[in-house]
């Protein structure tokens, strides 16, 4: 039976949102890393972050740094996280951004088997993606030399799949980068309450 860990990226510098760690905003009387936790629903999931680890403790959860890859962006994170889910003995790694609020139930599901990355309106979501845990060599390789940090890229050389997910009120994929996208969400929750995304 495949044993899939998932990861919270949390490591983004919020710029557009004047600082701050985005998963840590309230959205209908929660931070938004909350319904993350709550919407992944695996036992085994990570957060993704450098600095004070102390500012996720209340989540409960393994606060990962990038280590020798600090500053080489969300492919870092990727790999502090498969080689944590490799000493869980995981077979695979879903991966969710920490502003991504909406995201479906039963990800990991959905997009299994290993590699797969969600597509909602046409977009495909590198980030939201299910990773097998054998690809960490070939990432730890491409960080080790210079060159290209591009997730795409990394997710086109190991063969990922895109899988289509369909958008309602809104779409499940939907990050907070700005004050405005964050007043959207939260007027999207007034009117029309938590829906739950699942998949099929």
């Amino acid at each position: 039976m495949t044993h899939v860990a998932a990861l919270v990226l949390a490591g983004g510098g919020a710029r557009r949102m004047g600082g701050g760690d985005k998963p840590l905003l309230n959205l209908g009387g929660r931070p938004i890393l909350a319904r993350v936790l709550d919407r992944i629903g695996l036992p085994d999931i990570a957060i993704a972050a450098n600095g004070d680890p102390r500012r996720f403790a209340a989540f409960g959860r393994p606060v990962l740094p990038d280590g020798p890859f600090l500053g080489e962006g969300p492919l870092a994170g990727l790999l502090a996280g498969l080689d944590w889910a490799a000493g869980l003995g995981a077979d695979t790694l879903l991966t969710v951004p920490g502003d991504t609020p909406f995201v479906p139930r039963n990800l990991a599901a959905a997009l299994a088997p290993a590699p797969a990355c969600a597509v909602g309106n046409g977009q495909a979501h590198h980030l939201v993606a299910l990773w097998p845990i054998a690809c960490r060599d070939t990432l730890r390789a491409l960080l080790s030399v210079p060159g290209r940090r591009d997730i795409h890229r990394f997710a086109t050389h190991i063969g990922m799949r895109r899988v289509d997910f369909p958008v309602g009120k809104w779409d499940p994929f939907t990050n907070i980068n700005t004050p405005e996208e964050l007043a959207a969400a939260r007027a999207t929750l007034d009117a029309h309450g938590t829906e739950d995304w699942a998949w099929p």
